[in-house]
């Protein structure tokens, strides 16, 4: 059966954007100590809402927790679970509330890729691997607050909710009884951080997210082993966004 390989959709590591956000930032300090009290922040204040997009990579993963029946078995050590790359999609609808606060809604596709490692004990088959490629619609819910600006730049705090889908989980489940399964919903807090930079005809804001999901995704099976061994998987997201709005 094919299933989605994200390392080969989009292989992305974390330090090229941050270097990359780096760099833009130093070229908008520049330009805004040559233009003087030219300011765009003002033209951009006094619109109430705006919209825009959203790039991002993301490293997912799961928190295992172990269950009873671990403690019990006699052939599963250790239950670890591995990051893996992915990338965001999506759009940024930003609706003002007075001053120094914001509603944003950012619906967003997104492709991650979780691991689950299994350690077992014995000479052979002594470690396998659940792997999850999953193709999520996210639908998160932030408040944000906005520092008061200096020339062109502002920092921001951002906290909410999410509700994600993973339009991809359907054939997983369909697969042989001996996998772990995993749930397509998921619903998880977030919190971050960013920056916002006011050009001419558009905000750019570098920001840094982390997820953390609040619902187990693990679907039990008492027929397999490495079901039986966990009591719950949370999600856990690290991402880091480019939005462009205006």
């Amino acid at each position: 059966m094919h299933t989605i390989n994200i390392r080969h959709l989009f292989h992305l590591h974390g330090c090229k954007i941050a270097l990359l956000a780096l760099v833009l930032c130093g070229l908008h300090n520049t330009a805004a100590a040559q233009r003087g009290g030219n300011y765009n922040f003002f033209d951009f204040q006094q619109k109430p809402y705006y919209f825009g997009i959203t790039l991002g990579y993301n490293s997912s993963s799961f928190k295992p927790f172990n269950s009873s029946a671990f403690l019990a078995n006699d052939s599963i050590r250790v239950i670890e679970s591995a990051a893996g790359p992915g990338f965001n999609l999506g759009i940024v609808t930003n609706l003002k509330m007075g001053d120094n606060f914001d509603f944003r809604f950012l619906p967003t596709l997104s492709f991650a890729e979780r691991t689950i490692n299994y350690t077992k004990r014995g000479r052979q088959a002594n470690f396998s691997q659940r792997r999850v490629e999953s193709v999520l619609v996210e639908m998160p819910f932030h408040l944000r607050y906005k520092s008061a600006p200096y020339k062109d730049m502002r920092l921001f705090l951002i906290a909410g909710v999410k509700y994600a889908f993973d339009v991809a989980s359907e054939s997983e489940l369909r697969q042989a009884e001996t996998l772990v399964k995993i749930a397509p919903n998921e619903f998880s807090v977030e919190y971050g951080a960013g920056v916002q930079f006011f050009f001419p005809f558009f905000i750019f804001s570098p920001e840094l997210k982390i997820s953390h999901g609040i619902g187990n995704t693990l679907i039990y099976n008492e027929q397999v082993q490495e079901s039986t061994a966990l009591e719950k998987l949370l999600s856990r997201t690290f991402t880091i966004s480019l939005h462009f709005e205006g």
